[in-house]
């Protein structure tokens, strides 16, 4: 493809949607189910050949990372030209080439934050989806007060070494890295704290999977015993992981508020309810209360939509996501909660089903998410720190002693 420098983006549209026609699989036009998403790494193992095949070419192009660098694989392209490229992709309804914890948060702060060699050597396999990262943040003692965390990262000369535990824990069983918080200062809180990135085969990590009360088993335990770490993969400076912890927790906020956390098992929510109430002689709900609560949540997630996609723009714009990815964060786990409980509401008997005959699939995934939804508000920063930084890094307003 030609490189357009932005300057001339009706001709990147016209090559962009060409290109789409020609390298989109049309089988993925089908509704992505929860098992069939593209998390690649070492351990994924593809049941769909043509998504394997997407998340190739669009790799191969950059274009899973659209705005980072060349130099690292990704498709240089500018805040304009990506414009173009999302607006292209959604008028298709593609679907999302690659998922990941590299691209959603750890990428954004080693382009940031790392050296040149780190860059070279983990940049390029997020963007080919060739590793998948996991997150430790949380611990059973350290959730939402994280800079007290324990786990302990000592200097023993030519290496670290580290004890510990995390908790909640996404996908750690997965994952094929780890992006970790440590303490390598007892004697200090925040400035006490390091960033290190390992690999989950290294002799000594653990990952237990923890059952949710939704049936699937997506955070873990994770355990530490005598894990050694090369020096050269700590991100940052010694004791200066706090400030890159802080960062990376906006990009997660902002790309956890960007997915909506789900889409309701696939299902509509109008059309679900139409089918299980039935509906009027003019073709609506035919339960106007329920008809009325539907129609606000759709405003609302219509209007919640253009915000984040504001908010993605200014970010671009600037140095990346601010304290206000904490509002879209809490906006967005409240309203997804609401969805699913409208979508059960709407259901009636069929949304009370957990297995067995009687309940179709698309409806016992729902019930199922919509237990898990009550995760949302916790997850990526509970709602209550959220409003915290809300109110102090937003609004500017003070503790009062």
């Amino acid at each position: 493809m030609a490189d357009f420098g932005g300057t001339d983006l009706e001709a990147f549209r016209a090559e962009t949607r060409a290109w789409l026609a020609e390298n989109y699989p049309a089988s993925l036009n089908a509704p992505m189910g929860e098992d069939d998403a593209p998390w690649g790494g070492r351990k994924f193992v593809w049941k769909n050949a043509d998504a394997k095949l997407w998340l190739d070419r669009m790799a191969a192009k950059g274009w899973t990372a659209p705005m980072w660098p060349k130099e690292y694989g990704g498709g240089g392209l500018s805040k304009e030209e990506n414009k173009v490229l999302e607006q292209e992709l959604r008028k298709i309804r593609a679907r999302p080439a690659l998922m990941s914890f590299g691209l959603w948060m750890l990428g954004p702060v080693l382009l940031e934050y790392a050296t040149e060699e780190q860059k070279q050597k983990f940049i390029p396999s997020i963007i080919k989806g060739e590793t998948r990262w996991c997150q430790g943040y949380s611990e059973p003692g350290a959730g939402s007060d994280l800079a007290a965390l324990q786990t302990k990262c000592e200097d023993k000369g030519d290496h670290f070494l580290i004890n510990g535990q995390k908790v909640w824990t996404s996908y750690a069983d997965q994952a094929d890295w780890i992006f970790c918080l440590v303490r390598t200062d007892t004697s200090k809180k925040h400035e006490g704290i390091s960033f290190v990135l390992f690999d989950m085969t290294t002799p000594g990590v653990e990952a237990r999977p923890i059952k949710l009360i939704s049936g699937s088993s997506p955070f873990c335990e994770t355990f530490f015993d005598n894990v050694k770490v090369p020096k050269d993969q700590m991100v940052g400076k010694l004791n200066g992981g706090w400030e890159i912890a802080k960062r990376l927790l906006q990009y997660e906020r902002q790309n956890i508020s960007a997915s909506g956390f789900g889409a309701g098992g696939g299902l509509d929510l109008v059309e679900v309810a139409k089918k299980e109430i039935g509906v009027d002689d003019q073709g609506r709900i035919d339960d106007g209360d329920l008809r009325a609560r539907i129609a606000a949540h759709r405003m609302d997630a219509h209007a919640f939509m253009l915000t984040v996609r504001r908010a993605e723009a200014e970010s671009k714009a600037s140095k990346g996501p601010s304290a206000a990815v904490s509002i879209i964060k809490y906006a967005a786990a409240k309203m997804n909660q609401e969805r699913y409980e409208l979508m059960v509401e709407a259901m009636g008997l069929q949304g009370l089903g957990w297995e067995g005959e009687g309940f179709a699939k698309d409806e016992l995934a729902v019930t199922r998410g919509w237990l898990r939804s009550k995760g949302n508000s916790i997850e990526g920063g509970t709602s209550e720190v959220n409003l915290n930084v809300v109110a102090k890094r937003v609004l500017g307003l003070l503790d009062h002693q």
